[in-house]
């Protein structure tokens, strides 16, 4: 069964969603996983794609979007995950809703941010996945 972690951000913290996406994800690359980022549309794929670029000053995260990079060479990609086929173990949903192929995945990491429509709508997914009986964590990240 997918175990199912909100990654809460504090008010004080800083950044947003998107770049706690990021900093999850090479986490999870750095640990050997294989991590595909869901996002809703392309704009928010290439949002995500120039973080990844940028958001290290020292360091180059391996990563690719979904129909144009090769997913063999790349530990983390980006896109509509409804589409792939590929194999991955962590899923980071940025999408409102759950994502209806979740449970194919090992682990699912939802990231909360600041904003309030985020926050609602992680509130009904939280009570999705506790309605299901997914195994659910949460941690406040400061």
């Amino acid at each position: 069964m997918t175990q199912v972690d909100f990654y809460i951000l504090d008010q004080q913290a800083s950044g947003d969603r998107f770049q706690l996406a990021c900093r999850i994800a090479e986490k999870a690359r750095r640990s050997g996983h294989r991590v595909l980022i869901h996002t809703v549309d392309a704009s928010e794929s290439q949002h995500l794609d120039t973080l990844l670029w940028t958001l290290w000053d020292q360091s180059f995260v391996p990563h690719g979007l979904l129909g144009r990079d090769e997913p063999t060479i790349n530990p983390i990609l980006i896109g509509d995950g409804g589409s792939d086929a590929e194999e991955h173990e962590v899923l980071i949903n940025l999408a409102a809703e759950v994502p209806i192929f979740f449970s194919r995945f090992k682990r699912l990491v939802e990231c909360v941010d600041h904003d309030t429509a985020v926050r609602s709508a992680s509130r009904k997914r939280y009570q999705y996945y506790r309605e299901h009986g997914y195994p659910l964590n949460t941690h406040d990240i400061r």
